[in-house]
């Protein structure tokens, strides 16, 4: 896969595309039916498959409120690239993108840079100045340019019909098994080690303190997992602000199961699999102490139901 940054570095494609469109954020299961089915149409009718997405996300500039993404641009397109898309183009978007209207986009952009013969969507994309285009506009002129259209309805799971938006909201009441149905996949913070005040190392699980690039933490106390480098570590993560010691920062710090080199300043991935509790207050450090004793406990059974050889 080739990610590009602006259609200026957008090399000659070829002459045959079919172009999935949309911001993709958080690469959930809707988003994954999407790039299945551009690959495999791709693959059926001898076409290349291209992906379009925005960054920043355009609510992020227009939004009258302040929105929270599931990725960062680098997750999100690691995450694409395992679906078999060829190119994914990263379009800068900005004030004058904006103001294009959505004849214009499909015109100037899809088509003449493109060259794409299909375009697919999701069922609710907007696009285009004041988000004038939908699909019924993108058929308009789907009949007008001579191209095809497709446009893919919502997946559904347990009941819920899956969105970025959506899955947030589940995310930041700390819900991890709703979020992680949702996305199909654990989800996932990335971040570097950072100073704490070693509370964890007095009480005996010294933890790794992450400052995030990911906007969400799920709040609370969850089974996870650790990518340091290549390798994966069983670990127990809390996220929230300590109130046993009456600290109001949120932070996030991991214990890694089995592990005791040294991590300051290094980058780590934390996949969130399972919620174990809400944050408390407890009346000593020797009773916080003695759950996080039990929270271990219950994560060693947990992983080792899920490998019963280890």
């Amino acid at each position: 896969m080739q990610g590009i940054k602006s259609l200026k570095d957008i090399p000659s494609p070829p002459d045959n595309c079919a172009v999935a469109i949309g911001n993709f954020d958080g690469v959930h299961q809707g988003h994954r039916k999407i790039l299945q089915v551009l690959v495999e149409d791709a693959r059926n009718n001898n076409l290349f498959p291209l992906l379009l997405t925005f960054h920043p996300h355009p609510a992020k500039i227009f939004a009258k409120r302040k929105i929270e993404l599931l990725q960062t641009i680098e997750q999100r397109l690691n995450e694409i690239k395992k679906s078999g898309v060829q190119m994914v183009i990263v379009l800068s978007f900005d004030h004058n993108l904006s103001q294009i209207t959505a004849e214009e986009f499909i015109r100037t952009i899809i088509l003449q840079k493109l060259k794409a013969k299909k375009i697919i969507v999701g069922d609710n994309f907007r696009f285009g100045k004041g988000r004038e285009g939908d699909v019924t506009k993108l058929r308009e002129l789907a009949f007008r340019y001579g191209f095809s259209i497709q446009s893919i309805p919502p997946v559904t799971v347990n009941g819920s019909v899956v969105s970025s938006s959506l899955i947030r909201k589940i995310l930041k009441k700390g819900e991890i098994e709703k979020a992680n149905a949702l996305l199909g996949r654990p989800y996932e913070i990335e971040g570097t080690v950072i100073k704490g005040k070693s509370r964890g190392k007095r009480l005996g699980y010294p933890t790794a303190n992450i400052h995030p690039l990911n906007d969400i933490a799920p709040p609370g106390v969850f089974i996870s997992r650790v990518g340091i480098g290549s390798k994966k570590f069983p670990s127990v993560t809390h996220v929230g602000s300590k109130p046993t010691f009456n600290e109001k920062e949120v932070m996030i710090e991991s214990y890694i199961i089995d592990y005791s080199d040294s991590l300051y300043k290094k980058k780590l991935h934390v996949f969130f699999l399972e919620k174990i509790r809400e944050e408390k207050k407890f009346e000593t450090p020797e009773a916080l102490s003695l759950q996080i004793k039990k929270d271990l406990e219950q994560t060693l059974i947990y992983f080792q139901k899920q490998n019963p050889q280890s």
